[in-house]
């Protein structure tokens, strides 16, 4: 006797979907990412681009590129992490050693700039030589005297851990480790390291008042200062020749990335938010204390350079006082509830709900 086994298209669809999403979900629960959005603090203009468009901003994101920051193994020695130079006690930048270090013992040639409101930035590094949060790290990785390894030889340490797997598949959707995915996990942790709760922010919004020294500090600041600090980024995010002369590594600034000879000596202007915090200073940390640096605007200026700022061709002049009085004010960007953020700390182990 033969039967007749008839089945439905919906059933046949059903149990295709089925095996499909076991084959998915590879033992570590569905892919059910959490949103994040960037959030853009009262009175701030909106980035001039969204960092996070190509790359949607997810909690599952974020924590993968939390783990991959402090992790030495994205190093040639295995201990050197992006966090071992951008410290967070020190606002992301390096405390009191004027250059950075890198594997083996080696030195690079400038001082690492604080990570902050990177979202806001339109190019990266002292000379702006990267152009997008999710091409930077790659710069640090490779560098013979930074991190000095490879992406491949670091997507095969990635792999030989373990922990990564859920890593991945909770930010991706699946295990597999790719340099596109590590360099958009790390633009997801960078981008999102915001400070804006500075005391100068609670004066901003109106929760506290200054103090009559850190009034005058302002005045003054806002007199001598904001044209290249602007705020509420304390940072125009351009390039400037602020006459510093020629450091012993003939570093040309700007110039290293266009050729111009006009842009030969110019930096970017670094924000002065956590200034307090972010010692030494300028490109190389060459100063170990911002009286030095308020020094160099009204005593150390080289006036002979071709490409020096129009702005500062007329000295600064400060009494006593007056340094005294900027570096208060320029106290009040501190914020603490940002270098203590333990959500911007090496991260712990994450559980993926099944």
């Amino acid at each position: 006797m033969k039967f007749k086994v008839t089945i439905s298209m919906t059933l046949v669809v059903a149990l295709m979907a089925a095996l499909l999403g076991a084959a998915k979900d590879d033992g570590f629960g569905p892919y059910k990412p959490t949103p994040l959005k960037l959030s853009i603090p009262k009175g701030w203009p909106k980035p001039n681009s969204d960092i996070f468009a190509k790359n949607k901003l997810t909690e599952e994101g974020f924590e993968l590129g939390r783990k991959l920051f402090y992790d030495g193994n994205l190093s040639k020695d295995g201990a050197t992490s992006c966090g071992s130079c951008h410290q967070q006690f020190a606002a992301f930048s390096t405390y009191d050693h004027d250059l950075s270090h890198g594997i083996n013992n080696t030195f690079t040639d400038r001082n690492a700039p604080s990570l902050v409101n990177l979202a806001w930035m339109t190019s990266y590094h002292w000379d702006g030589g990267i152009n997008h949060i999710e091409v930077q790290p790659l710069s640090p990785i490779t560098a013979h005297n930074e991190m000095g390894e490879t992406l491949e030889n670091i997507i095969a340490k990635l792999n030989a851990d373990s922990s990564y797997s859920r890593y991945f598949k909770a930010a991706f959707g699946d295990k597999a480790i790719t340099s596109q995915r590590i360099l958009k996990a790390l633009a997801q942790f960078t981008g999102s390291l915001i400070s804006s709760n500075s005391r100068y922010d609670q004066w901003k919004n109106g929760t506290l008042k200054f103090t009559p020294v850190e009034e005058s500090g302002y005045a003054l600041y806002k007199a001598n200062c904001s044209s290249c600090h602007r705020e509420p980024l304390f940072t125009d995010n351009s390039f400037h020749n602020n006459g510093l002369p020629l450091n012993r590594f003939g570093d040309a600034g700007r110039q290293r990335i266009t050729g111009l000879s006009s842009d030969s000596l110019k930096f970017k202007v670094p924000s002065l938010r956590n200034v307090q915090y972010s010692v030494p200073y300028m490109h190389d940390g060459r100063f170990n204390d911002l009286d030095k640096v308020i020094t160099h605007y009204t005593s150390g200026i080289n006036y002979l350079q071709p490409t020096l700022d129009s702005i500062l061709q007329k000295p600064i002049v400060f009494t006593e006082r007056q340094k005294l009085e900027l570096i208060y004010f320029l106290y009040t960007l501190t914020d603490t509830s940002f270098t203590k953020n333990k959500r911007f700390a090496p991260a712990q182990p994450i559980t993926i709900k099944h």
